[in-house]
């Protein structure tokens, strides 16, 4: 089978991760995989954060938690979270921030890392806390949280995945 369809099929989101840093060059390959994701118009309007900073994830852990109203570690315990934000001036922001993500959960899955996409960030950012983490980036007032990814190497296996829908597809010839 075609390798790219294979990492579609096989890659399954992961819940725990060790506590082992990735390399530069897998964070890189991710990263890089990103970048290349479609864009409307070719905008490239997403802008992607790569977080390994143990205090910044914490950080990033409570905000995420409050919001979803748990105690529990919102990104499992992964070393590294890749914040995907987006120009909201640009029509298509959510698109092209949503296929940045999935771009790099692929690309994690062929280099052999796990992933998991992570929700409301767009909420953390909308904070005070948020935007002053997002200023201390360096990021623009119009840029929106889109996700994010928790990444790491996986803690547990990988779940089989569900069987698929019937009728997911409708033909029209």
């Amino acid at each position: 089978m075609n390798e790219v369809l294979n990492c579609l099929k096989t890659r399954r989101s992961i819940r725990r991760f060790k506590n082992t840093q990735i390399s530069a060059e897998e964070l890189h390959a991710v990263v890089e995989a990103g970048t290349y994701a479609a864009s409307g118009h070719g905008y490239q309007s997403a802008q992607i954060v790569a977080v390994q900073n143990a205090e910044t994830i914490a950080e990033l852990s409570a905000l995420n938690a409050e919001i979803m109203g748990v105690k529990s570690d919102p990104y499992y315990g992964a070393p590294t979270i890749l914040l995907v934000f987006a120009d909201s001036n640009i029509p298509t922001f959510v698109e092209d921030g949503s296929c940045v993500l999935d771009n790099m959960m692929i690309a994690a899955h062929a280099v052999g890392l796990a992933s998991c996409w992570i929700h409301r960030e767009r909420e953390m950012f909308e904070r005070p806390e948020g935007k002053k983490l997002m200023k201390s980036w360096g990021l623009k007032d119009a840029m929106k949280g889109i996700g994010a990814l928790a990444l790491g190497y996986a803690g547990q296996e990988a779940p089989a995945a569900k069987p698929r829908k019937e009728n997911y597809c409708i033909y029209v010839r």
